[in-house]
């Protein structure tokens, strides 16, 4: 009886001892945001209504990937957002989410991304978001310019 008393006394100990040797690390898990690679489009892209976005880009996280996302809003007014003057245009938004789990790194590369041919020319953000796994999240943010003389999309 004694025996397993001083057994189960040991076994308590070396559990807390175990316990409370662990690093801060270990114990908050992944911290560590992902990487954006934004190739494309570039920072100050001029981009043509009525086409799509030539949109190319690397991501990697140290333990595991989880969903991107696109954003695209206008910046007519210095980001107020306020209500622009578009007459028979209207100003081009878009928002979309992709699954990447079960991945340390991914290259993403495709032309989905229709401009309307009607989108309200001017000034616009382009916004990519990651989170990992884990929840931690990074963003890239360009800012890219619609205008009738810009680029179709094509490969360049």
């Amino acid at each position: 009886m004694k025996t397993t008393f001083y057994l189960s006394i040991v076994i308590i100990l070396m559990s807390f001892v175990l316990l409370v040797s662990c690093s801060d690390d270990e114990k908050q898990g992944d911290t560590t945001k992902p990487v954006i690679t934004l190739n494309a489009p570039a920072e100050g892209a001029a981009l043509q209504p009525g086409s799509h976005i030539h949109f190319d880009m690397d991501l990697e996280d140290d333990v595991m990937l989880g969903s991107y996302k696109v954003e695209i809003h206008n910046n007519f007014d210095g980001h107020t957002h306020t209500k622009a003057e578009t007459g028979e245009t209207t100003p081009f938004a878009y928002n979309n989410s992709w699954d990447v789990s079960d991945k340390k790194s991914t290259h993403i590369h495709h032309h989905e991304i229709e401009i309307p041919a009607n989108a309200t020319e001017g000034n616009y953000h382009f916004m990519v978001y990651c989170t990992d796994a884990a929840g931690n999240e990074s963003y890239v943010a360009r800012n890219i310019v619609l205008r009738e003389d810009g680029e179709s999309g094509e490969h360049q």
